[in-house]
């Protein structure tokens, strides 16, 4: 038998372990989004049980009882300082460091390296005191600045080495005619650059929008708590109450999954852009 003879059977035994992955990975989410629409007496007919009616009111009880429209919208005021914030201040330091020469440029880069494996929970104890001394506990800037500190680390890395993929033909024919390192940035990189900082935007908005120590430590107050940390406070109110819990879990991952969808073009052609250099 040739060889061209098991390419169809080999390319269909691929596609069906592709769809087992598929099947595993969005099973979760269905039943979540199943229970979410449930009674009370209908979880306990089992999980795959269907409802005699969906029950949407479990998240009119999530949205209002449950405080999350409240939740909701502290995230987003959260989620988009800091992705804005941490991009453009990403793209300006990597610029830094994959073309211009400075003094110590390789030890602050090792620098930005070792702060990336520095877990939240060594530091946020001293961080704790530092935003009290400031007097910015129980604010948005308690929340939003330390995220952006944590994150230009890695948004300084992601986009050096993204730029280090460019073209350098373009650049150096930029600098011989006599394009300046802003006309440079802003004509010629940054065009080129928008995959890669797309996706490090969406990496940005899901770990942001997921983030619970933070908040959980310098935010108690109602007002200013974001999604996952006002998630933990409904799960002790409602712990019975498991459609209405399934409800405001679905609002939590809704955005991630709504947002990871429109932009997933973009985010793979970030992350193999340069690939074919």
């Amino acid at each position: 038998m040739s060889r061209s003879s098991n390419i169809p059977a080999a390319a269909l035994s691929f596609r069906i372990i592709l769809w087992l992955l598929a099947f595993v990975t969005i099973t979760p989410f269905l039943l979540l989004l199943l229970t979410s629409i449930k009674s009370k007496a209908d979880v306990l007919k089992g999980a795959f049980a269907l409802p005699a009616y969906p029950h949407f009111e479990n998240y009119v009880d999530a949205w209002n009882a449950g405080h999350f429209n409240i939740y909701f919208w502290n995230s987003i005021i959260v989620v988009i300082p800091v992705v804005a914030a941490s991009v453009f201040l990403g793209l300006l330091t990597g610029f830094a460091f994959a073309y211009l020469s400075f003094p110590l440029r390789r030890t602050l880069f090792g620098i930005l390296t070792i702060g990336m494996m520095v877990p939240a929970e060594a530091f946020i104890i001293p961080l704790y005191y530092e935003m009290r001394y400031l007097g910015l506990i129980n604010t948005y800037a308690a929340v939003i600045v330390p995220q952006i500190a944590m994150s230009i680390p890695f948004s300084t890395i992601f986009l050096a080495s993204a730029m280090q993929q460019l073209p350098e033909e373009i650049l150096e024919a930029a600098v011989l005619d006599g394009a300046g390192r802003f006309y440079i940035l802003r004509k010629i990189v940054i065009p080129l650059m928008v995959p890669a900082m797309s996706t490090l935007a969406l990496f940005l908005f899901i770990w942001t929008w997921n983030e619970f120590l933070i908040p959980f430590i310098l935010v108690n107050d109602d007002a200013y708590r974001t999604l996952p940390l006002g998630m933990l406070f409904f799960q002790g109110r409602y712990t019975v109450n498991t459609p209405v819990l399934t409800a405001g879990a679905v609002i939590v991952i809704a955005p991630l999954i709504l947002t990871y969808l429109v932009f997933q073009r973009r985010f793979i052609a970030g992350l193999t852009a340069g690939a074919t250099k």
